[in-house]
C-alpha cells in the first residue's frame, strides 16, 4: 500500500469534493445504462474509487464507472439478469484478472506509448468534454456520444434554456476569472458550484441533479455455475483487460498534466482490488475516469487522499445526504467541465505541430479523430499500430543502410592495414558481409535479397562483431544465406558471435551449418582463415590433371 501524505490535505479535500460532484450524476447514469440500476452505479464509484486510490499507483487518479466499462458490463447484466449474484461474480473475476496483470507486471508496456498517441488521446478527450457539455449548458440532457451530441446541437441552440445558459456561463467565468490568491484558499470549481446552486434556488428553471437514491449496499458472495464458468471467465478477462487499458490511459493523462510518473503495475493491482470489492457490494465495474481525474487535478487534488475522499462523499450521499446535492444544476457541472476540456487539450503540441515530423502529426490526428468519433481503445490501438509500423519502417531503413558487403580491400575503411594486406591475397574470392546494430525482421528480407545478387566469391565472412542482438527473422535470414553458400560449395566463416547471438543461433540450430573451426572471434582471424581457404582451393585446382 502506498504511503499516504497529508501535506496537500486541503487541496485534496477540495479536489475530492469537486470530483465527487462531477462523478455523482455520471455514476447514476452509468448504473442505469448497465442494467444494474443507479445504486449499483453509485456503489461502483464508491468501491472502485476508494480502493483504487488507496492501493493504486496514480496519486491523483479518480476511478469509477466509465463509458467503455459500462458498455461491456451491460452485456453481463443483460445475460445474467435473472441471477445478479452471478453477474457481480463476473465483476469480481475481472478484479482478480487485473490483480494478476499487476502481479505479472504487464502495466509497464503502457510506457511504450509514443507521445503523438498520448497527445491525440488528450486532444480527443478535450474535444469530447467540450462537445458533450454543450447540451447541458443549453439546458438539455447530456447525449451519450459525440455524434448524437453534434446531431442535436442545432435544435438545442435554436431553443436554449436561458437560465441554464446563464448558470453555465457563470460557472465557466468563475473557473476562468477567479484570482489565484482566492483559488489557493477555495478552488474555483467549488465556488462555481456554490454560486450556481444559490442562483437556481432563487431563480429556478434550470435542470438540477434532483433526488438521489439512498440505500445500504447489498453483499453478494461469489456464485459459480460450472456450465457458465467458461463464459464467466471470458467476460471477466474482457472487463479486466478493458479496465486495465482504460485506467492506464487515464494515468498517462494525469502524468502529462501533473508532470509526475505513475506506477503502472501498482495501478493495475489497485484497480483490481477496487473491482473485486465493487462486485462484493453490488457495484458495477469501473476504471480510471479521465474527466473526474482532470476535475480533481484542476481543483488541487494530488494524492490518493483526493480519490478516497471523493468515494467517502459519494458514500455519504448514498447513505442519506442526497438532498444536499439535489439542487446542483447540470449547467454548472457543464461549465466546469467545459473549462476542464479546454485545459486538457495539448496546446503545447498544437502550437508547434507545423514544425513536428509529418508522421507524428498524422498519428496524432488519427488518434484524435478515432477518440472523438469511435472510442478511446480503438483510437489508441490504431495509433500504436501506425506508430509501430512507422518505427519499424525507419528502423528497417537504418538497418539496411548498415548492411555492407566488402569484396575489395581498397573499397572499405573497415579493415585495418594488416587485414587489408591479407584480404588482397584472396584475389577477390572472399566476401565480407558486415552487419551492425540490432538486426530484426525489418531488414531480414533485404539482407537475403542483397546477398542473392552477389555470387562471385568462394569464401563468405559473416561479420557480427557490431551486432548486439538479432531476432528470429534475422536469424532465419542468416540461415538462408549460409544454406545458399553451402549449396554453391562456398565456405562460411562467422566472426564476432556474442553470447546472446550465439545462444539464439545455437538454439535454432543455425550454427550447425558452420563448422566450429570456422567460428572465430576477431576479423583478423577471419581474414586469415579466408586466405588459407582460398589458397588451399587454388592449389587444389592447379593440382587437378588437365
Amino acid at each position: 500500500m502506498p504511503k499516504l501524505s497529508f501535506a496537500n490535505l486541503r487541496n485534496d479535500l477540495f479536489g475530492g469534493l469537486t470530483a465527487a460532484i462531477v462523478a455523482l450524476p455520471l455514476a447514476l447514469a452509468f448504473g442505469v445504462a448497465s442494467g444494474a440500476g443507479p445504486v449499483a452505479g453509485l456503489y461502483g464509484a464508491i468501491c472502485v474509487g476508494f480502493f483504487a486510490a488507496l492501493f493504486g499507483g496514480t496519486p491523483s487518479q479518480i476511478s469509477g464507472p466509465t463509458g467503455p466499462m459500462t458498455v461491456v458490463a451491460a452485456t453481463v447484466f443483460t445475460h445474467y439478469g435473472s441471477n445478479p449474484a452471478q453477474a457481480f461474480t463476473v465483476v469480481m473475476i475481472a478484479g482478480l484478472f487485473q490483480i494478476l496483470f499487476g502481479y505479472l507486471k504487464l502495466g509497464r508496456y503502457i510506457n511504450l506509448m509514443p507521445y503523438p498517441v498520448i497527445s491525440g488521446f488528450m486532444n480527443g478527450i478535450g474535444c469530447i468534454l467540450i462537445v458533450l457539455q454543450l447540451a447541458p449548458l443549453l439546458g438539455y440532457p447530456t447525449e451519450g456520444s459525440v455524434i448524437n451530441a453534434i446531431t442535436v446541437l442545432p435544435a438545442d441552440f435554436g431553443d436554449p434554456n436561458r437560465l441554464a445558459v446563464a448558470v453555465g456561463v457563470m460557472a465557466f467565468a468563475i473557473c476562468v476569472l477567479t484570482p489565484k490568491r482566492i483559488g489557493r484558499i477555495v478552488p474555483p470549481q467549488i465556488l462555481a458550484i456554490i454560486a450556481c446552486t444559490a442562483f437556481v434556488i432563487y431563480f429556478p428553471g434550470a435542470p438540477v441533479l434532483g433526488a438521489i437514491p439512498s440505500s445500504l449496499p447489498t453483499l453478494y458472495l461469489p456464485v459459480f455455475d460450472f456450465a457458465e464458468l467458461n463464459r464467466m471467465l471470458v467476460l471477466g478477462a474482457v472487463i479486466g483487460g478493458l479496465g486495465a487499458i482504460d485506467s492506464l490511459l487515464t494515468s498517462l493523462v494525469a502524468d502529462n498534466v501533473t508532470r509526475n510518473f505513475h506506477d503502472s503495475d501498482r495501478e493495475l493491482t489497485g484497480q483490481g482490488i477496487g473491482n473485486l470489492v465493487a462486485g462484493l457490494f453490488g457495484g458495477i465495474p469501473g476504471a480510471g475516469a479521465t474527466m473526474r481525474t482532470l476535475a480533481n487535478i484542476r481543483a488541487g487534488g494530488r494524492t490518493p487522499l483526493s480519490g478516497m475522499f471523493h468515494a467517502v462523499v459519494l458514500l455519504l450521499v448514498a447513505l442519506g445526504l442526497g438532498p444536499l446535492v439535489a439542487h446542483i444544476p447540470h449547467a454548472a457541472l457543464a461549465g466546469i467541465l467545459l473549462k476542464v476540456g479546454i485545459d486538457v487539450i495539448d496546446w503545447r503540441y498544437l502550437r508547434r505541430m507545423h514544425r513536428a515530423p509529418r508522421v507524428d502529426l498524422v498519428t496524432m490526428i488519427i488518434v484524435l479523430a478515432l477518440t472523438v468519433f469511435v472510442d478511446v481503445i480503438t483510437a489508441v490501438a490504431a495509433g500504436m499500430i501506425v506508430a509501430s509500423l512507422l518505427f519499424v519502417k525507419e528502423t528497417a531503413d537504418m538497418q539496411m543502410e548498415s548492411i555492407r558487403t566488402i569484396s575489395h580491400a581498397d573499397s572499405e575503411h573497415l579493415l585495418t592495414d594488416e587485414e587489408r594486406i591479407l584480404f588482397r591475397r584472396c584475389n577477390g574470392k572472399a566476401l565480407i558481409l558486415h552487419l551492425s546494430g540490432l538486426m530484426s525482421f525489418g531488414a531480414a528480407n533485404e539482407l537475403v535479397r542483397r546477398m542473392s545478387r552477389v555470387s562471385d566469391y568462394e569464401v563468405l565472412i559473416i561479420d557480427l562483431l557490431d551486432v548486439p542482438k538479432v531476432d528470429g527473422s534475422a536469424a532465419l535470414a542468416l540461415e538462408e544465406i549460409m544454406q545458399a553458400a553451402a549449396r554453391a560449395e562456398r565456405a562460411v566463416i562467422v566472426v564476432g558471435l556474442n553470447l546472446h547471438v550465439a545462444r539464439l543461433l545455437a538454439r535454432m540450430r543455425i550454427l550447425d551449418l558452420v563448422h566450429e573451426t570456422q567460428r572465430v572471434a576477431t576479423r583478423h582471424e577471419a581474414v586469415l582463415r579466408a586466405v588459407d581457404i582460398v589458397e588451399m582451393r587454388t592449389a587444389a585446382a592447379h593440382a587437378k590433371p588437365a
